[in-house]
């Protein structure tokens, strides 16, 4: 079944009014017949099963049918995502999207490879935001991540404060008992940040950073996890303690 966005200003009267190029992709890509059903999700978070009833290429207009249910986490994860050479951070995004990621944050790190100017960064993000809705679509989720534009070291350490619980995978913190420990205490409606490391890795300043600031180090096990993999792995593993 497929699924699409709308504002809470296009549901009506028991009514869904789909425009722009959701409209025409209903009726002139994948060719939906009027009758058939849809999933529609609101700005607010709202989501229904919805049949169509009539369309064109402008407009398409389906009556709700049910509710659906809440897809999303109990509990708002945040990704502090060291930024990655290449198109890394669009499989990033995708990937971390489909896990149940609340806000996605670029951070340009010491060792960065990469580095964008503002005007690129800009574009980045707005290209980043469309992988994010793409991918929430996909997987059915009830809310679109935000990607937000990269931030600095010093940015994340106020964004940090606002979780309740940090936690910073760390190639040299020792044992996995440390992250079991860390993810067990974290309790559904937790604000979770999570700082991920670019190709380079954290530099020995921004690990003493973390930690002044109370963030925990943990440890992914005994093999080194790329940038890409380290990610997605705590996702994962956060989404198994929380699902419900």
């Amino acid at each position: 079944m497929y699924q699409f966005f709308v504002e809470d200003t296009q549901v009506s009267d028991g009514t869904v009014t789909i425009g722009g190029g959701d409209a025409k992709h209903i009726h002139s890509v994948i060719r939906l017949r009027d009758g058939e059903r849809i999933r529609v999700t609101t700005a607010s978070g709202n989501s229904f099963f919805c049949g169509i009833t009539e369309q064109d290429q402008t407009t398409v207009r389906a009556k709700i049918l049910a509710e659906a249910e809440d897809t999303e986490l109990p509990g708002r994860i945040i990704l502090f995502q060291g930024l990655p050479k290449s198109d890394k951070m669009e499989l990033i995004i995708q990937k971390a999207v489909e896990l149940g990621v609340s806000e996605i944050v670029p951070v340009a790190m010491k060792n960065c490879v990469v580095r964008l100017d503002e005007k690129k960064a800009a574009a980045k993000t707005v290209r980043w935001q469309e992988i994010a809705r793409s991918a929430a679509k996909q997987s059915k989720r009830s809310r679109i991540p935000a990607v937000h534009p990269p931030v600095t070291v010093k940015e994340l350490e106020k964004r940090a404060k606002e979780c309740d619980v940090m936690l910073v995978p760390y190639e040299n913190e020792e044992g996995i008992q440390s992250l079991r420990l860390a993810v067990r205490t974290i309790r559904p409606g937790s604000a979770i940040g999570v700082w991920i490391g670019p190709e380079g890795g954290f530099a020995p300043e921004e690990i003493a950073l973390a930690r002044e600031n109370g963030m925990r180090t943990v440890s992914l096990g005994r093999r080194i996890l790329r940038t890409e993999t380290a990610g997605l792995m705590m996702l994962s593993v956060l989404g198994y303690e929380l699902e419900v």
